[in-house]
Formats: structure tokens, sequence, C-alpha cells
């Protein structure tokens, strides 16, 4: 039996020895590699903290010390800690999520996984420790993988660190190199000093000592505060000579570092000193993204971010590759308008290859800018450069828009800046589940004056429709666009004046005119298969794909006056969803066709494949036909128009009380 098998609680981690501790590392990264081989997931990262999430465990009392992650998908060696060592559904319907879940155990506390939000839950979680009487209780968040880089991360430092009587640790698993690592045997020298101040500069006595002096110095008159002033601008400047502190230390914040965060006893020193300094510490860790993997270690991109699944000996992808994703053909061809423009430019949240903007970087870098995680900079930067005379192209994943609302309002659509912002991950996404899940764009967007919103079907019309938004230069534009592979193109029967491409028509006979399907984006496949369940059935339709849901199309409207009720099937929440917006401006134009909005409901999705999550929501070609079926024949709401001569169904409307 191997080390970790015995391992079933945090507690457990304390009868370890230091060499048995490196030997338990040792057999997290191997079990790390093999497993998430099989299920994909988020291995370059988890690589990278296996000490330090051990340490955290060994010197604190999880759960009664609260442990927040930042991002949560550092969170893998945390789980294994405390219980659940069995990965073999990782990210899988029913199996283990790949971020911190309440539902899987109290040691788990923050599940969004948006970054940059870990120090306001620490802010938040240790004022109410200190007002409900446990202030001896420890708050410690691992925070790392670029969520420094948001701005919401400083609005909580500045506050954690005003109240030296919280007790909050912050690790910071610094993978990015953002500080340079010195070298030669002046730092080797220095370095090996750094254990010995770190621990007289936590102690209390040093504290009290200084506060004492300061005291002294500041009441002592002119020569007093000349004398004080000095030996603190000099004790400053040492300082940041001697290692990267000097921010942290203006905000107030005790300082401890950098550490190499692979040296588990220099791990755990550390931690015991900041968790004896009895304030808010940071303990600044340098850390290998992939430690232990030479695959990972040797992918320049991302160091095995996140895999897909893998063979575990040489890292290669085991999933038989070739198809076309809904981000490459984006990466394409907003490389081939650079090329054609000079003024679009492209802005990027710290994800240049997820969403697709490397390919515009390689051909001209000095044009797309890497933001960090600050979408709320991206969008009012990309309004500024609006106004400066260029045509930003914003790529975020979709959920991640979420955070930019009020920019994208306020600052983009008031100023009417042409920006176009392009949605990857849109809908439901899958295997990352509720805060992953892009479905909640649509519903915001419908509220933004002036904005236009294009959701493709297929490959064709995304490459089309990213060229009409980057035209548009008086509002903001938004195309948006699913996860993963991007099927055969949906050709059109015909194209309306007004853009509209009606994807088919079903009579039945030559007076009929039974339901419009609206299908929205990547949703084409599953109302033309409605559709021809309908005509089994003897109901007619006609499929139509608005192309751009915002403005909504006046032949829409036209459509479905001419219908005897409209399905809306789109793959957002259908609470004020593009069905809605449908709904309104049909009621606007006089227009009394009943309308059925097909979408999600408003929950929060548990993980799973996109097929698993809408067939658990009952959104599939089936469910839809039936309850459609039910809707012409009068027996569900909302009921289909009669037909000449029949009287209105009463169906199964329910009595009020």
């Amino acid at each position: 039996m191997g080390l970790l098998e015995t391992i079933r609680d945090p507690r457990d981690l304390n009868r370890l020895s230091v060499e048995q501790m490196e030997r338990l590392a040792a057999e997290i990264r191997s079990f790390l590699i093999s497993n998430v081989a099989q299920t994909g997931g988020h291995l370059g990262p988890n690589l990278g903290v296996v000490e330090l999430t051990m340490g955290i465990h060994r010197v604190f009392d999880s759960p009664r010390d609260s442990i927040v992650f930042d991002t949560g998908h550092q969170s893998y060696v945390h789980k294994m800690l405390t219980g659940r060592q069995d990965f073999s559904t990782l990210r899988q319907q029913g199996g283990l999520s790949g971020y911190p879940s309440r539902a899987e155990s109290v040691h788990d506390i923050v599940e969004s996984s948006h970054a940059s939000s870990s120090l306001s839950w620490a802010d938040g979680i240790s004022r109410a420790r200190q007002l409900t009487g446990e202030g001896d209780r420890y708050t410690v968040v691992m925070v790392g993988d670029g969520a420094l880089t948001g701005g919401m991360a400083w609005e909580a430092l500045n506050n954690i660190a005003a109240d030296q009587r919280r007790r909050v640790v912050i690790v910071v698993n610094d993978n990015g190199r953002s500080y340079a690592p010195t070298i030669g045997g002046l730092a080797d020298y220095l370095a090996s000093l750094r254990p010995t101040l770190d621990a007289v500069r936590t102690h209390h006595v040093y504290e009290n000592t200084l506060g004492w002096w300061k005291q002294r110095l500041q009441n002592g008159g002119p020569v007093g505060r000349f004398t004080y002033h000095s030996l603190h601008a000099a004790k400053r400047g040492i300082k940041d000579w001697w290692a990267p502190q000097g921010l942290f230390e203006d905000l107030g914040m005790k300082y401890i570092g950098p550490i190499d965060g692979h040296d588990m006893a220099a791990v755990e020193r550390a931690l015991l000193k900041a968790r004896n300094y009895n304030g808010p510490v940071l303990v600044h860790a340098m850390t290998e993204k992939g430690r232990g993997y030479a695959p990972a270690r040797a992918h320049e991109a991302d160091q095995f971010h996140a895999v897909g699944i893998i063979d575990p000996e040489t890292g290669k992808a085991v999933e038989p590759g070739g198809k076309q994703s809904w981000t490459s053909v984006f990466a394409t061809e907003i490389a081939d308008i650079a090329n054609e423009r000079e003024d679009i430019v492209g802005i990027t949240g710290a994800m240049l290859i997820p969403v697709g903007l490397h390919r515009f970087a390689e051909r001209h870098p000095e044009r797309v800018f890497d933001v960090g995680i600050a979408e709320q900079h991206a969008l009012t930067s990309a309004a500024g450069m609006a106004f400066g005379g260029l045509h930003p192209v914003v790529a975020l994943y979709a959920t991640f828009l979420n955070r930019a609302f009020d920019q994208l309002l306020m600052d983009v659509a008031l100023h009417k800046a042409g920006v176009t912002i392009v949605l990857d991950r849109a809908g439901v996404t899958g295997p990352d589940g509720a805060s992953h899940h892009g479905m909640w764009d649509m519903s915001m967007l419908q509220i933004v004056p002036g904005l236009h919103l294009a959701a493709p079907r297929d490959a064709t019309r995304l490459k089309e429709e990213l060229r009409e938004a980057v035209a548009i230069s008086d509002a903001p534009s938004v195309v948006r666009f699913s996860k993963g592979t991007v099927g055969p193109d949906v050709e059109a029967v015909e194209r309306t004046k007004d853009g509209v491409d009606i994807l088919a028509r079903r009579p039945v006979d030559e007076q009929s005119n039974d339901v419009l399907i609206v299908s929205v984006g990547a949703m084409a496949e599953m109302a033309l298969q409605v559709a021809n369940r309908l005509g089994a059935q003897g109901i007619s339709s006609t499929v139509v794909d608005p192309r751009w849901v915002l403005p909504v199309p006046g032949s829409i409207i036209r459509m479905a006056a001419e219908h005897r009720i409209v399905i809306v099937i789109e793959d957002g929440v259908r609470a004020g969803g593009v069905g809605s917006r449908i709904r309104q401006e049909m009621r606007a134009a006089g227009v009394d066709t009943a309308l059925n909005e097909v979408g999600l409901p408003v929950e929060f999705l548990d993980h799973g494949t996109r097929a698993e999550v809408l067939e658990r929501v009952g959104l599939t070609a089936r469910q839809v036909a039936n309850d459609v079926v039910a809707q012409v024949l009068g027996t569900k709401v909302p009921f289909a128009r009669p037909l000449p001569g029949q009287d209105m169904p009463t169906g199964q409307i329910p009595k009020i009380q």
C-alpha cells in the first residue's frame, strides 16, 4: 500500500515525516498523471501545487480553517487529501467536479472558479469570524494561475491589509515567473538568510519593538522624525533589493518569501511563520506548472494547463484529431481580417490560445493585447481604442462576459463604440460545470441598447457574421459560438431581404402553415430534426435562422403572423432570452400568434457532456417535438391558433384560485 491510500483526512498528514511527505508528493504526481490522462482535466496547474497544498493542510486545520482556491482548477490535490481519490469519473456526469464543490465535501468553500475573487471571499470570511467571536480561525487562500492580474484581487488586498487583527494567509502560487529568478553567489547567500530573516520579521517581539521605536522617534521632535524617516527609507531600500515585497508591505501586508514552492521543508517553515504571525500574511512561492511531468514542462504554450484524454507516457492526445473546432474557424478568419484591415486589434484576458487570437498575434504581434484576467478593464480599454480610431475585437469565454457587463453597458454601448465581442464556449459547455456554462449571455445582452448579436449555426456563417460584425462602427456587436467541434454546413433554401435564412419548409399541403421554428445558432440541427418529426405527424413547419438575433429582423415577425404557433429554440436561459424578445416584438407589432420559448432553465447545471446536460433539461428533438404536437392539438399551452372553423382549445389551462 502506498502512502496516498492511507490519507483519508488532512490530519493523516501530521504523522508523516518530511521524507514521507516527499514520497507522498511523488505518489500524488503519479496519480494525477495516470488518472487525468484517462479523463482529461487541468493537469499542469495541479502538478505545480502538490507541495503547497500538502503544506497548507499540514499546517492549518481544515475545515475549521477555511481554505479557498483561486482559481478553482488548482484543487485536485486538495480533493485527494480530503478523502476524494476516485478520479475515474472526473468532470463526468455524476462524477467528481473539476472544481471545489460544497456538495462533495465540507472542505470545499468557493465553487465559482472565476479568477481573482478569492481574496474578497477571504476578506468576508475573516470579517465574519471576528464578528462572531471566532477570530482565532484562519482563512487561507491559494491564489495563482494569473488570478492576481484581476483588479478585484487588489481591491480585496487593500481591505485585508487594513486590519492587522485578521488571520488571513495568502499563498501566492507564482508559476508564471512574474519575478525574475535571482542567480549567483550573492543571491544564494541571501536565499540562505531568508528563513532566519522571515522568522525575525514575523515574530511578535519584532513588531512590538518596531512599534515602540516608531512612536518614540515620531514623538521626538524634528530630529526624531527625521531619524525615523531616514531609517525607514533605508529599511525599505534594503528589503526591496533583497526581495520583491515592497508593494505588499506598502499595503500593510507582511510578506514572506520568495520560497521554493517544491521544497517541502521550506513550504512548511514559511506557512508556520505565517500562522504564528496572527495577522494578514502573504507567502510568495515559486513553482513550476507541470512539475514532474516532462511532456507538460516541454509544452511551451501552457504546460498542459488543460488536457483531453492523453497517453500518460508521451502526453500525446489519444482522442482522434483532425476535426475543425469553432475556435479554430474564428482564429483563421480574424487573422485574415487583420491582414486586410490595419485598424483591427485583438484583446484577450490571459487566454490567447483558448479563444483563438494566437494566429492574429503571430501575424501582427503589435496589435494583440493580453490584459490578464481583467475582463472589466478589457471592455473599457476597447471603448478607448474605438474612440482612438481602432476597431477592437475582444475575445472571451461566454461565461466571463458576466464580469464585464457594466463596462459593456456604460462604456461601450452608451458611447456607441464600434467594439466586437467574440464569445467562445457559449451555451452548454459540458465538463466544467455550473460556473463555466456560457448560458447567461443572450439574456443579459437583450437589455443593452443598440447592441447587435449574431449566433452563427456553422463555420461558413461564423466567418460571414464575424465580417459583418467588424463592419459595425457605431455600436457594440457580439458574435457567440459553441465549444468543441463545428458540424457540417447547414445551407439555406432562401435568404430574406433582411438577412434571415430559411433552412427548411415542411408543408403538409398547399394551405398549411402550422409551426414557425426559429433556430438560434448551433441549435439548427435540432430544429431540423424537430421539423422532420412534426412532418411525420402531419404538422407543417418552417425552420428559420435569424443569423442576427438582435435587432430582431422584421421578416421573423411577418412570418410569425403567418403561422399558428412560433417555437424559438436557443441554448441560453429562456428567461429574458431570444424567444422572450421575439414575443415582445410580435406583441408590439400586433401579432398575437402563440410563442413557446425553448431553452435552458434558470438553474445552475451540473457538469456532464453537452448532450447529457441537454437531455437532462429536456432540450432534445424528441421532447421539443412532443411538446409542439400537444400545442398544435390544443392539449398543452401555449395553444396554436385554431384552424378556420375550429373552436379555441381549452386543453389543460389551470384554474386560478
